[in-house]
């Protein structure tokens, strides 16, 4: 079984409507033990915006991303541009060699270190509940980079 980190931005209800159709995909998908949202994961008794809140916050995500088999990363942000927590998750997911399967269901172009740096490219949500996590087929993204 394999767990997953969930990166993706959640700051206006179409970012949050995302992440929710994701969050039920992985639940659908037999092969997913269990997924880690930071959507989900407030500390409760932080107050968000405060250094305290900020700093375990910052430790609890990257427990979870060491802790993660696998990053799931939504990139659709505003127009051509990825979450930059989301492009750091990203990244350190990488950098422990982790794999990264992206989802970009908006038709913009990809940052090529995105691009470069993931292991499958989706296109909808609802793919996420039939990928086979337990062999992580890979696939790749064509479209321009910027």
């Amino acid at each position: 079984m394999t767990n997953v980190y969930l990166a993706g931005p959640f700051f206006d209800d179409e970012q949050i409507s995302r992440i929710e159709r994701v969050e039920k995909a992985l639940a659908a998908n037999p092969r997913v033990d269990d997924v880690f949202s930071p959507r989900a994961g407030e500390i409760p008794g932080l107050t968000v915006g405060t250094p305290e809140w900020a700093t375990q916050t910052f430790q609890m995500d990257i427990h979870e991303i060491e802790q993660a088999d696998v990053v799931v990363a939504l990139v659709d942000f505003v127009d051509d541009q990825v979450d930059s927590g989301t492009a750091f998750e990203i990244g350190y997911a990488f950098h422990l060699k982790k794999p990264v399967v992206i989802l970009h269901e908006k038709d913009t172009i990809l940052n090529l270190m995105i691009a470069e740096g993931l292991h499958a490219y989706l296109r909808e949500a609802e793919a996420l509940a039939a990928y086979d996590f337990s062999t992580l087929p890979e696939s790749h993204y064509q479209g321009k980079v910027i």
